[in-house]
């Protein structure tokens, strides 16, 4: 049983930043997938981004060229990065891991999910 745990969101003003971080209970290096899903009350979960075991990453359309995957196998942790944040970005973020290969396409796909952390982005 892999446990994840988010940290780091906030209140940021609008054209801020922030850095998520989910810390995994034990080594990543067995894990495929890690992703971020995030969502907003009355709103469906959506895909934030997720990064492969190799590093190959996918972002949904809204964060695209403003938020960044990374994953450090070595600390057992992924981080977001998320920079000029929008008000529209405000939502609860929740950290998954998927123990197959590939880019799971759906979240239903992901075997384990943190306990969220909430972003709230105003001003």
């Amino acid at each position: 049983q892999v446990q994840l745990v988010e940290s780091g969101g906030g209140l940021v003003q609008p054209g801020g930043s922030l850095r998520l971080s989910c810390a995994a209970s034990e080594s990543i290096f067995s894990i495929g997938a890690m992703a971020w899903y995030r969502q907003a009350p009355g709103k469906q979960r959506e895909l934030v981004a997720a990064v492969t075991r190799g590093g190959h990453s996918n972002y949904g359309e809204p964060v695209k060229g403003r938020f960044t995957i990374s994953r450090d196998n070595a600390k057992n942790t992924v981080y977001l990065q998320m920079n000029s944040l929008k008000p529209e970005d405000t939502a609860a973020y929740y950290c998954a891991a998927d123990l197959g290969y590939g880019l799971p396409d759906t979240d239903t796909e992901y075997d384990y999910w943190g306990q969220g952390t909430q972003v709230t982005v105003s001003s």
